[in-house]
């Protein structure tokens, strides 16, 4: 029997702590799972994946400035070419394959300022040369949201309804993906594919108050918010701030984390403007840095989603700064509902009292966690076994169920 080609797909190795997770994840699950599986990737950050992971790597785009703003006619031209380029390239790599794994991550919401001709068009060609060529593509474990702007939801629909296989991280994304047209009553909702990651051992704070990890966000609202990005970034920005000033005032030491590089900046702004030893910013490269961090603090303030994930999946009491759905929704899976902040109005007041809250009930909201990661856990390992059954027949599975177009 040949060895299966499993290709992964996405905005890897990129920057973003999150995503390499997720890929993370589904690397380990095949490795243990079917070793016998040649993998490689076309992502976002070839030589990091490479590098990191020990897999072979191609770049997402033919073209390496395409999230950068084209104002000149040679780039603009050259952005135009990359489009078409990227036709035959995703083609021939999509066509080497008998697999192709999409890994978790929002891929199919705009919770973020995104362009239709970035990732969403590179997500259809793969779906639609998947589709084609006979190459089954794996929507696995992946976030979606309901989206406004008609081309990126135009393209995300036609990329959900041509992929050959298709689960969410909770019930809020299928439910989307409903809303705008797609069939899902054969697509399941498993967990986070972060939450197969392994965690540290949760600690129990013992003596005075101590530290509080800030997961930061270089925040600017979602895709349909670019009129007032600025205004809520500021927002979001002086209120933080303001709660980590308070906190050092108090004499509670404050670690910064981020969750992707473009967090750095805002790391640098808090630092500048609180001034304070209590507050240090750590070096984060992966979602294990953040769970080391997060494992050792008394409590969690995160504003990125796989921040949250990290703080919940160390069992630490956490406060989020919800900026999507997808953070309530999972808030409320964990049993922390109650502690969801709104981002865009982000009030240090406000906020300090809820944080005061979940201190209180911390020993409790600890044992909570702890329940409720066993549960999600265990969804994850039946998302693994369900894309075992669809994606490797050869283990006696043949039934792969497809939606036509």
């Amino acid at each position: 029997m040949t060895s299966p080609r499993v290709g992964v797909f996405g905005l890897l190795g990129s920057g973003n702590i999150g995503n390499d997770g997720s890929l993370e994840a589904v690397l380990g699950y095949l490795r243990a799972e079917h070793p016998e599986a040649v993998v490689d990737a076309m992502c976002g950050g070839p030589e990091v994946v490479t590098a990191r992971y020990g897999i072979p790597a191609t770049r997402l785009h033919w073209y390496r400035g395409e999230y950068r703003t084209a104002s000149r006619a040679g780039a603009v031209a050259a952005k135009g070419l990359g489009k078409l380029v990227d036709v035959v390239r995703t083609a021939v790599w999509v066509r080497r394959h008998d697999v192709v794994i999409v890994p978790g991550t929002g891929v199919l919401e705009t919770t973020l300022p995104l362009r239709p001709w970035g990732f969403p068009y590179a997500l259809f060609l793969l779906c639609a040369t998947g589709r084609l060529l006979g190459t089954r593509v794996a929507l696995v474990s992946v976030g979606a949201g309901t989206i406004g702007n008609r081309p990126t939801r135009a393209l995300t629909r036609w990329s959900t309804r041509l992929a050959a296989y298709r689960s969410y991280r909770d019930t809020v994304s299928r439910d989307a993906m409903r809303a705008m047209g797609v069939d899902t009553r054969r697509d399941e909702v498993y967990e986070d594919l972060a939450f197969a990651l392994p965690a540290p051992p949760a600690s129990t704070p013992a003596g005075p108050p101590g530290l509080v990890c800030v997961g930061v966000m270089d925040f600017h609202g979602s895709n349909d918010e670019r009129d007032r990005a600025e205004e809520i970034h500021r927002r979001h920005l002086d209120g933080t701030t303001r709660f980590v000033r308070t906190l050092a005032e108090d004499g509670r030491p404050v670690r910064l984390l981020i969750g992707d590089e473009l967090d750095r900046p805002v790391v640098d702004a808090i630092l500048d403007a609180v001034d304070s030893p209590l507050v240090t910013a750590a070096e984060t490269a992966s979602l294990a840095d953040l769970m080391k961090e997060m494992s050792a603090a008394d409590t969690v303030v995160a504003t990125r989603y796989h921040n949250l994930i990290c703080a919940l999946k160390t069992g630490t009491p956490t406060l989020a700064l919800s900026y999507s759905a997808k953070s309530d929704a999972l808030m409320a899976r964990m049993g922390l509902g109650a502690y969801c902040h709104p981002a865009r109005e982000t009030d240090a007041d406000r906020l300090l009292a809820q944080f005061r809250e979940l201190e209180r009930r911390s020993a409790e909201l600890r044992r909570t966690l702890a329940e409720r990661n066993l549960d999600a856990a265990r969804r994850v390992e039946r998302q693994f076994a369900a894309l075992t059954t669809a994606l490797f027949p050869a283990a006696d599975h043949t039934h792969l169920p497809r939606e036509a177009p």
